[in-house]
């Protein structure tokens, strides 16, 4: 290879043509995975910022204050801790970011600089599952709306009293059910015809995104206001003590929650490098999702704990799934116009959240053979046929204990250990090239595995997913936790913890090792060609 293989623009790296011609015959290169040309990083701030209000307004991220009120948060606590959560879970989308615009290089090449060539099949697969199981949940929600609206013309497709007893639950309504499907095909549409199609539904979806959330909060205020109250006693309402020794006391269920809120966007801090890689600078990738994602996830916050609180005065329960208000509208038109809006919005949110990691993911395992359009088949597939949103997304309790926490205490290590490999250990120093080269190339590490990264892993989310699997506590009950459970309800921050310290003391100790992929600054200076 030619001394030089990289270039860089302004901060901005990208491969040299030299390098790329001899790379492309590399088993662990395609296209779809290739470093982006600073020319093609043409994403400004309100791009970013657009495709973060995409993501954000949703569904899902109604029900995250919705489902703590429902466990018997108040409704002010729960916004508050929704807000908290997208700010501490901020800070490692960001820090993660810089590396995709920096080197435009996509999620699962940065794993391969810390995990490995081979190693990184584990953390990226692990992502992509993830993925596949909220494309489901997103898709299951779009296809509720999609229900409601056939529903509008064909009654048996918003009919609740058709169901079908499904693995995990026996009361699946049917409607919904054909709806989930049909919003798979539509999700397989956009996503199948790449990243610019993203690009232009997120773009029409943006106003259509603050119609449902206008509509959503028109509805809370009116059947507010039908019951008496006002948005004032809303804020005014405590916690629910009995609910919430119900289900393990107010600090359990208070931190379970801000596990759950960190963790919603936890798989973002994985692969943000997928879509930084396509900002102009890190200006515009900092600047747009400062704006983007915060904002837009409060304002859901406020909105789906007004629609909790207005059930529990209309219904006499707090219902966490904001999509059941098609159920209590009678204007058609009404129902036509938010179940549309829905649809746009959910679409927006699965295929750029969920769609494009898992198929950046699985053409990762075989970049030859595997590339970026037939993962999104296999994206669609697993998450049609094995995992299972109609379990996922049965309760409040199970969304938050079950789904959220689970998961994010699972992921969280890998987004430190990203952290603290960049920043800390690699110093921010790369070799682009050497991350598409396989044996012999500076990221092999020990047969392509780099195993203090699967160490460091390993051990930091095992005892706090013990606390949410084996040793689970059950929602409900009225029992105190153990100390493991809460650990568990503090997954994320306490595995993302032990993972940085663990991994930096494991790679320190190694750094005198050729094999373990530091660069120094006179090699980067070496092989990086300056066009400014």
């Amino acid at each position: 290879m030619s001394k030089y293989t990289q270039q860089e623009k302004n901060g901005l790296y990208e491969l040299t043509p030299e390098a790329t011609a001899e790379l492309s015959n590399s088993q662990y290169y395609n296209s779809d995975l290739a470093p982006t040309t600073v020319n093609e990083r043409t994403w400004n701030a309100f791009s970013i910022c657009n495709l973060w209000v995409g993501m954000s307004i949703c569904v899902p991220s109604l029900a995250l204050a919705s489902s703590l009120v429902a466990l018997g948060i108040s409704p002010m606590l729960a916004v508050v801790n929704v807000i908290l959560g997208n700010l501490i879970v901020l800070v490692p989308i960001q820090l993660n970011s810089k590396i995709g615009t920096k080197y435009g290089i996509p999620f699962p090449i940065f794993s391969r600089m810390t995990f490995g060539n081979k190693g990184t099949q584990l953390p990226t697969f692990s992502r992509s599952i993830i993925a596949c199981g909220w494309t489901a949940v997103q898709s299951w929600v779009g296809g509720g709306a999609i229900a409601a609206l056939i529903g509008v013309a064909i009654p048996m497709f918003s009919d609740q009293n058709m169901k079908v007893a499904l693995p995990g639950n026996d009361g699946v309504v049917v409607g919904q059910l054909i709806g989930f499907f049909l919003f798979m095909l539509l999700v397989f549409f956009v996503a199948y015809n790449g990243m610019e199609k993203v690009k232009w539904v997120q773009n029409i979806g943006g106003p259509i995104l603050i119609i449902v959330i206008l509509g959503l909060l028109l509805w809370s205020l009116n059947a507010i206001s039908g019951s008496g109250h006002s948005i004032g006693d809303v804020f005014a309402v405590g916690n629910d003590p009995t609910l919430i020794e119900q289900n393990g006391g107010f600090a359990f269920v208070f931190m379970a929650g801000l596990t759950g809120n960190i963790a919603f966007w936890s798989t973002m801090a994985l692969n943000i490098p997928d879509f930084s890689r396509y900002a102009k600078s890190q200006k515009s990738q900092f600047m747009g999702q400062l704006v983007g994602m915060p904002i837009p996830m409060a304002l859901c916050a406020f909105v789906g704990a007004l629609f909790a609180q207005a059930t529990k005065y209309t219904v006499g329960e707090a219902l966490f799934d904001p999509t059941s208000v098609f159920y209590y509208v009678d204007n058609k038109l009404l129902v036509i116009i938010c179940a549309f809006g829905v649809i746009m919005a959910t679409i927006t949110t699965c295929v750029a959240a969920n769609v494009v990691a898992p198929a950046n993911g699985f053409s990762n395992i075989s970049p030859k053979k595997i590339s970026y359009k037939k993962g999104v088949i296999i994206t669609c597939l697993i998450a049609t046929f094995i995992t299972q949103p109609w379990w996922i997304y049965g309760s409040g309790a199970s969304y938050i204990f079950n789904w959220l926490n689970n998961y994010g205490t699972i992921i969280a290590p890998v987004a430190a250990i990203l952290i603290a490999d960049y920043f800390i250990c690699k110093k921010q120093l790369v070799d682009v090239a050497g991350l598409y080269q396989g044996e012999g190339g500076r990221y092999w590490y020990s047969g392509g595995w780099n195993k203090n990264a699967m160490i460091a892993w390993g051990v930091s989310f095992i005892i706090p997913l013990l606390g949410n699997t084996a040793l689970k506590y059950h929602a409900g009950s009225g029992l105190k936790p153990n100390f493991i459970q809460f650990l568990a309800a503090n997954g994320y921050m306490v595995s993302f913890v032990i993972a940085i310290v663990v991994y930096v003391a494991l790679m320190k100790s190694a750094q005198g090792n050729v094999s373990y992929g530091f660069v120094s600054q006179e090699e980067h200076e070496g092989f990086t060609m300056n066009d400014n």
